[in-house]
């Protein structure tokens, strides 16, 4: 069993390759809300929050009630559409997982998801039982607040210093430092490297496979190799 026992993973754009699909839902509910269209980083930089916090975060202005169910509705209408058939998993996901997980890795999901969006992808994978605890932004409180991921330490009953935060926005590494955890930056989902590298990650890579060369390094302690980063 290594010293570092949990992994915790993002699940959009660190797992699954879904960014494409948030961005054009979240244009067309601004479209069928008669709402300005956002360029495509300005919709990338509110991915890993919460679908509330994200549309406050795009639409400061937006305070009518209705208009807002109105728009979440659209967005969820057509990020389902989008989903019968699920996102793809990025490359070397599910192998690198099932190896941590033979390696004697516990392996969590915090995710800016609801519930019933996170379970819905999970079982479109065949995913239902595969992670030991997850959570979501409309069960806990969103990122960058780090309670989802002190709620997920409980359920292990593991301190901070035994667990990982992997993800790819600044959101996920906030939440990490937040909770006192070691965080990894993912380069290939909603934020380049150049951007995350700015929140301080212990590791930056390209490729999902680079974890897992990294780990089998040996045990990494929290003042190591903060801004590191591989390939």
């Amino acid at each position: 069993m290594p010293d570092r026992q949990l992994l915790v993973f993002d699940w959009d754009g660190t797992l699954v390759d879904s960014i494409a699909r948030i961005v054009e839902s979240m244009r067309v509910a601004a479209s069928e809300c008669a709402l300005p269209q956002l360029g495509e980083m300005t919709i990338r930089g509110i991915i890993g929050l919460g679908l509330p916090e994200a549309i406050r975060a795009l639409y400061p202005g937006l305070e009518d009630p209705q208009q807002v169910a109105r728009f979440r509705q659209v967005y969820s209408d057509h990020y389902i559409q989008l989903e019968s058939s699920p996102s793809p998993l990025f490359e070397g996901v599910r192998e690198s997982l099932l190896v941590f997980r033979e390696q004697g890795y516990r392996l969590a999901v915090a995710t800016g998801k609801s519930r019933r969006g996170l379970d819905r992808v999970l079982a479109g994978h065949g995913w239902e039982d595969f992670f030991d605890v997850t959570r979501c932004a409309d069960e806990t409180a969103s990122k960058p607040d780090p309670r989802m991921l002190r709620e997920i330490l409980e359920h292990c009953a593991l301190a901070p210093e035994q667990a990982l935060m992997v993800g790819d926005s600044p959101f996920d590494l906030q939440m990490a430092h937040n909770a006192g955890m070691m965080a990894v930056a993912v380069g290939y989902g909603a934020q380049p490297l150049e951007v995350l590298q700015g929140y301080r990650p212990h590791l930056a890579i390209q490729r999902f496979a680079e974890l897992e060369c990294w780990l089998a390094q040996g045990n990494h302690s929290m003042d190591e190799g903060a801004g590191h980063a591989v390939g």
